[in-house]
């Protein structure tokens, strides 16, 4: 007997050690697909922003390259201009001088030919020169311009310029292990996810927020908050299907924003909130989320669709119009739906009236 004892004892010792062994090699296994997936997004990231970077300073140095023949054929434009105007008053003074040189010329061959003609036709032909040689006025010059009267083009080009765009490309762009700020919470509201978010890196001083999401199936983030809060309730969220967010922030005196948080999936289970439609007495909104009291005279409780509130959970009303204020109003939260009665101060509720006074019953 004590043998079996012993033997019973030693297998479930060997089976509690099984069982050991299956669990631990659970755990291990389960922390081996969290190495794998921290080691691809570290391998994603670093593609992604590999191909971030390339692109935008090849977009960079596209930009530049066409700036910098914009500025080239801006000035090659200013020196053709100056140069065509510059050599206009040359090319007149040019065919002046020209013109003199040929009449000139002319006059030249005319006297030559006076001086060493006929003897007959010599007193003649001298008399038409001499004449013609006064009417053209030889000691008349035209005035050519000294070379400092005339422009000589330069290029100023300031030597700075290149040590700006080296200080400035050299502190162009960062590249960040870990983003300033990471989603911290996901609450289910009824239609809605509180999302809340913190700050991680204590050197940055945040300025604004900026919350995204989409669905799972989606392929664009849509922004769904801009401000400075550290927490926003997202609403219209289909239940029971899984979003994604992402968060960055903008630090204090800057224009750009943080790198984006790692996305996050959240969902909620709880249906939107809305009131029971077709009882008399009161008008609901498109969505049923919004009641207002009409002035009918039969006006009974009015409950929600369906009874999709749980303990714990926080319920947020608000009111946005009062009117005539009677005994019988109140709000509040109730086990279940009662009809026939007409204000929810009755068993297995509790409610506050108009006059701010609670009041729960068993």
């Amino acid at each position: 007997m004590e043998a079996e004892a012993q033997a019973r004892l030693l297998l479930q010792e060997a089976q509690e050690s099984i069982e050991a062994a299956r669990s631990y090699r659970r755990e291990l296994e389960q922390r081996l697909r969290g190495l794998h997936q921290a080691r691809e997004q570290i391998r994603e990231s670093a593609t992604l922003t590999r191909d971030v970077l390339e692109q935008h300073f090849s977009d960079l140095k596209g930009t530049l390259k066409k700036l910098l023949d914009e500025r080239l054929m801006s000035l090659l434009q200013e020196v053709d201009a100056i140069e065509q105007e510059s050599i206009k008053p040359l090319d007149e003074c040019q065919k002046l001088i020209e013109h003199g040189v040929s009449t000139a010329d002319d006059l030249l061959q005319e006297g030559e030919s006076a001086v060493h003609g006929d003897v007959g036709q010599q007193n003649e032909k001298l008399c038409s020169f001499t004449n013609k040689a006064l009417h053209i006025q030889l000691d008349s010059l035209p005035e050519v311009p000294s070379l400092v009267d005339v422009p000589c083009l330069s290029a100023q080009l300031d030597d700075c310029l290149l040590t700006i765009l080296k200080n400035q490309i050299f502190r162009h762009g960062t590249v960040a292990s870990r983003p300033p700020v990471q989603l911290e919470e996901f609450v289910e509201k009824p239609g809605g996810i509180l999302v809340r978010w913190c700050k991680v890196d204590d050197d940055f001083v945040p300025q604004d927020y900026r919350l995204q999401y989409r669905k799972s199936s989606a392929s664009h983030f849509e922004d769904v908050y801009v401000g400075s809060e550290t927490e926003f309730i997202v609403l219209h969220i289909d239940p029971n299907v899984d979003y994604q967010f992402r968060v960055c922030a903008r630090g204090d005196g800057r224009q750009e924003w943080s790198p984006w948080s790692v996305p996050q999936t959240g969902r909620t289970t709880l249906v939107p909130h809305e009131w029971t439609a077709g009882l008399e007495g009161y008008s609901l909104s498109s969505r049923r989320n919004i009641a207002l009291r009409n002035d009918s005279q039969s006006c009974g409780v009015l409950y929600s669709k369906a009874p999709t509130y749980f303990c714990g959970q926080t319920l947020t009303f608000r009111i946005e119009t009062v009117g005539q204020p009677d005994r019988r109003d109140s709000l509040g939260v109730c086990v279940e739906q009662q009809n026939g009665y007409d204000s929810l101060q009755r068993d297995k509720a509790v409610c506050i009236s108009t006059n701010g006074e609670s009041e729960s019953r068993n």
